[in-house]
C-alpha cells in the first residue's frame, strides 16, 4: 500500500480561510478532490494554483454535505478514500497508521480516528482497533469495494445524520466499522466555514439538524 492508493475527498462551503490548514496537513503526493458547494470559480482557480495535488470541483450551488461527498466519491479511482471535514488536519503519521491497520483488517468498510480517555482523563494507550456500529463523519476512511451494494451517502440528508445513516446501512449488510486509536486527526468542530458567515450558517444548521433528525427517524423507525 502507498499514498497513491488513497484519495482525500473534502466538501467545502465558504471555507476560504479554514481549508488551507487542512490541505497543508496532507501529503503533497496524495490526490485530493475538493468539492466546493458554490459557483465560486475564483476559489477553484486559487486552490488548484496553490496546491498541485488538488482538483477542485465546483457544484454551482450548495447541494449539501451528503451530495457534495458523493460527487467526490464517484470520481475516486483509488482503493481507498478519506472523507475529511475542512476544519480537520492530519498528523504526520495519520495515513501511514491507516495503511498499517488496513493491512491487518483488509475487509473493513470504514475506519475512523479515536482517542479514548480513562477515568483520570489520560489517553488510553491501547492500539487495538475497536469494532463499532457508527462513527462521526468528520474523518472516515472508506474501503471503496465494500460500498458497491450499499452505496454512499443518502442525499435526502442535506446536513447531519448522513454519517449515521450510512453506518446503519453498512451494519445491516454485515460490513465492518472500526475506531482506531493509532489514527490521529485534529478536528475543530463546527468551524468549516469562514468566521464572517457564523450567524447565517448557525441558523441554517439548527434548521437542518431538526429536519435531519425527523428524516432519520422516519426512514429507520417509521415516524
Amino acid at each position: 500500500m502507498s499514498i497513491k492508493d488513497i484519495t482525500v475527498v473534502i466538501t467545502t462551503f465558504r471555507s476560504n480561510e479554514k481549508i488551507k490548514n487542512c490541505l497543508n496537513s496532507i501529503d503533497k503526493q496524495c490526490k485530493i478532490l475538493l468539492v466546493e458547494n458554490s459557483a465560486n470559480l475564483k476559489f477553484k482557480k486559487n486552490m488548484e494554483k496553490e496546491f498541485s495535488n488538488v482538483e477542485c470541483i465546483i457544484t454551482g450551488d450548495n447541494l449539501g454535505y451528503a451530495k457534495g461527498n458523493n460527487i467526490g466519491l464517484e470520481r475516486v479511482q483509488t482503493k481507498y478514500a478519506l472523507i475529511l471535514n475542512p476544519d480537520a488536519t492530519l498528523h504526520t503519521a495519520t495515513l501511514e497508521n491507516f495503511f498499517q491497520t488496513a493491512y491487518q483488517i483488509p475487509d473493513f468498510a470504514i475506519m475512523a480516528p479515536y482517542i479514548q480517555t480513562n477515568a483520570e482523563g489520560r489517553e488510553n494507550k491501547s492500539s487495538t482497533p475497536i469494532p463499532v456500529s457508527n462513527v462521526k463523519g468528520f474523518a472516515m476512511f472508506l474501503n471503496i469495494s465494500e460500498f458497491k451494494k450499499v452505496g454512499f451517502f443518502d442525499e435526502s440528508f442535506f446536513l447531519y445524520f448522513e454519517d449515521i445513516d450510512l453506518c446503519k446501512r453498512l451494519v445491516s449488510q454485515n460490513k465492518k466499522i472500526y475506531l482506531v486509536p493509532s489514527i490521529k486527526i485534529n478536528h475543530l468542530g463546527g468551524q468549516s466555514h469562514d468566521s464572517v458567515d457564523n450567524e447565517e450558517i448557525e441558523l441554517s444548521r439548527n434548521w437542518h439538524w431538526m429536519w435531519s433528525t425527523f428524516n432519520y427517524h422516519k426512514k429507520h423507525k417509521g415516524f
